[in-house]
């Protein structure tokens, strides 16, 4: 079952968030958007959209969603670019999560890029 909150850190609920981009109802308008529905993605286990979201020059065969991993809040630290006007764009972003019930986090810049009008992942800077 999906969380009522969304995880992605935007004050909705999961169903009117990110869950109508993973649903297929709307497309991310900004590259932000994208990585937080990605990261909410990862905590719902929903690796179809991980993969439909990945530029296809480097998406994996499997997204590597762990179970044990819980995913349980997300900062936006920084972004360029990647809004309505832009054809790329970077988001800088802490992800915390709990593992075997310990705390943990990890932080990352990824680049992102439109491909054929949508946002998708397109790796690390």
């Amino acid at each position: 079952m999906p969380p009522r909150t969304c995880l992605c850190g935007l004050p909705a609920s999961y169903q009117d968030c990110c869950g109508r981009l993973h649903r297929g109802e709307v497309a991310a308008a900004t590259a932000e958007q994208l990585m937080r529905s990605r990261f909410s993605a990862f905590g719902v286990g929903d690796e179809a959209y991980l993969l439909r979201t990945w530029h296809p020059s480097d998406r994996p065969q499997r997204a590597g969603i762990d179970r044990r991993v819980k995913w349980v809040r997300l900062e936006v630290l920084e972004t360029t670019g990647g809004s309505v006007v832009h054809t790329e764009g970077t988001v800088r972003f802490r992800a915390h999560y709990l593992e075997r019930g310990r705390p943990g986090e990890m932080e990352e810049h990824s680049r992102f890029v439109r491909l054929d009008g949508r946002w998708v992942y397109a790796g690390v800077v």
